[in-house]
């Protein structure tokens, strides 16, 4: 079984950054690649970043290229996204999933998903 657990969401002004985490607990870690989503209230969640399981390979949604950077330590069994010069948005959420990486972009390859940790940006 799998467990996400997110973290390091907060309050930000324009600009500023934030690197989120993801704690997974359970087996096999090394093995599964990882992705980063999110989701605007009354929207549906869309993909941000992925990693491949290897650690050579990733892929960023367009709005976020260039300032987001996924990574993930095998060691702690944690997935990253150094999020950098935030643009101002409504409140998201964003949250962490075992992907399967596919062509620009990522899906979720299992219904695994944690609680999400909130990110506001305010300009």
């Amino acid at each position: 079984q799998v467990q996400l657990v997110e973290s390091g969401g907060g309050l930000v002004q324009a600009g500023a950054s934030l690197r989120l985490s993801c704690q997974f607990s359970g087996r096999a870690f090394s093995r599964y690649s990882m992705g980063w989503f999110r989701r605007s209230p009354g929207k549906e969640r869309e993909f941000v970043a992925a990693l491949h399981f290897t650690g050579d390979g990733s892929k960023y949604a367009d709005a976020v290229k260039g300032r987001f950077a996924i990574s993930r330590d095998g060691a702690k069994n944690t997935v990253y996204l150094q999020m950098n010069d935030l643009k101002p948005e409504r409140t998201e959420a964003y949250f962490c999933a075992i992907v399967k990486l596919v062509a620009r972009t990522a899906i979720p390859s299992r219904g695994d998903w944690g609680q999400g940790t909130p990110v506001t940006v305010s300009s």
